[in-house]
């Protein structure tokens, strides 16, 4: 391996132990709860919690002081005007609602080829907790945590190699790191483009900011509409949830119209202050062809797979 071999290979050992770590801890405190009081292991509320608490906070530590030996890169700060921000959000539906229904598409496929129902399992999560627990943990907590995890620590460390090269990894470790296929596409696209935005602005709160409205939108705000659609469709009289309904529609259709609009104008990115110091003559084969990232990807390939199969 070349010294930019290396480094990607760390990259990828890096995030390999902290996904690790993340399961472990998973393992250690469900356990824990199983031996003290097993009962609670059938909460959805409990089950949300630990995820939360085993993903985020106490794997934490580990990331940072893995990834606080490697040099790091300011990039030039830049304000966004609200115009600008509208635009980036509806971009963050569409790229949403496309990954989505890419999503749906392969688990279709994969559910028929082998005769079974593939669920996402972060929806059938939110469908099932608390939802001022989804609001804290899955609206909060979790998009503030993985802004930092995989745009603040990732990008200051690899923007050196040039803004693609940030966007591309992002995007990748992002979606593999959802572990499961109805997540990863939707992911790997929002990943790619939370990227782009912190790049470009080289402020984190924009991109926690577009992170917590989305994940607002899935995790809370959709379950509130789903419920007043269900009270409209046994034909009941709710003015409210007729409302609540419609502006919900009109608010999605206008981002997704912006979205579109907007992404249709992206012909080449422009960064300020984001100058390609290496340039790598292969990127691609740089950044995944190695054994940090390899295994890295393996193991969130098994973990694809054991979700399919249970």
């Amino acid at each position: 391996m070349n010294i930019h071999e290396k480094f990607f290979s760390k990259i990828g050992f890096n995030y390999l132990i902290f996904a690790i770590s993340a399961l472990i801890m998973q393992v250690i405190v469900v356990n824990v709860i199983g031996i003290t009081n097993s009962s609670l292991l059938g909460n959805f509320n409990v089950i949300t919690i630990i995820s939360a608490i085993c993903n985020y906070i106490l794997p934490f530590p580990i990331l940072f002081y893995l990834m606080k030996k490697i040099e790091v890169q300011k990039l030039e700060k830049q304000n966004l005007n609200i115009k600008t921000f509208l635009l980036y959000l509806g971009i963050t539906f569409t790229l949403m609602w496309i990954g989505n229904i890419i999503g749906l598409a392969i688990t279709s496929i994969i559910g028929n080829a082998f005769h079974t129902s593939i669920t996402n399992p972060v929806q059938r999560l939110i469908n099932s907790s608390d939802i001022m627990l989804n609001l804290m943990l899955v609206s909060i907590i979790g998009p503030i945590f993985e802004e930092i995890f995989f745009r603040k620590f990732l990008i200051d460390r690899t923007i050196r190699y040039g803004a693609r090269v940030s966007i591309i990894i992002s995007a990748i470790i992002f979606g593999f790191f959802h572990g499961n296929i109805s997540q990863f596409f939707y992911a790997f696209l929002l990943g790619g483009f939370f990227a782009y935005v912190y790049i470009k602005t080289g402020k984190i709160i924009y991109t926690i900011a577009l992170h917590i409205i989305v994940n607002l939108m899935g995790s809370v705000v959709s379950v509130i509409v789903v419920k007043s659609a269900q009270t409209l469709l046994s034909n009941a009289y709710a003015p409210t949830d007729l409302a609540i309904v419609v502006i919900y529609m009109i608010i999605i259709l206008s981002a997704l119209l912006i979205g579109i609009i907007g992404l249709s104008r992206y012909k080449k990115a422009r960064f300020n202050g984001a100058k390609t110091q290496i340039a790598l003559d292969n990127p691609l084969k740089t950044i995944l062809l190695n054994p940090g990232m390899i295994f890295l990807i393996l193991f969130f390939i098994s973990e694809i797979i054991y979700m399919l199969l249970h």
